[in-house]
């Protein structure tokens, strides 16, 4: 395991001292694992907006244009290129 230092006032450290029989060391490491999965269950929560706003560019993207052919249009372009 490695070591972190941490500086405390004092009147922390004496209320400390006076529960004495709690292990403080696995206190912070508890404390500092939850934290640590709370700020990636953060990063993990999808924003519902950003995901309509996608749709919709998509479907509109998505939509036929009248009167243009894809396969028209390719051939134009491979035409150009040779």
């Amino acid at each position: 395991m490695e070591i972190i230092t941490a500086r405390i006032d004092r009147v922390t450290k004496e209320k400390m001292k006076k529960l004495s029989y709690i292990n403080w060391s696995d206190v912070i490491r508890e404390t500092v694992i939850k934290k640590i999965q709370e700020e990636e269950a953060k990063e993990q929560i999808i924003d519902k907006s950003a995901i309509q706003e996608g749709m919709v560019i998509a479907s509109t993207v998505r939509k036929s244009n009248k009167g243009w052919n894809s396969t028209e249009e390719i051939r134009k372009w491979r035409n150009q290129i040779t």
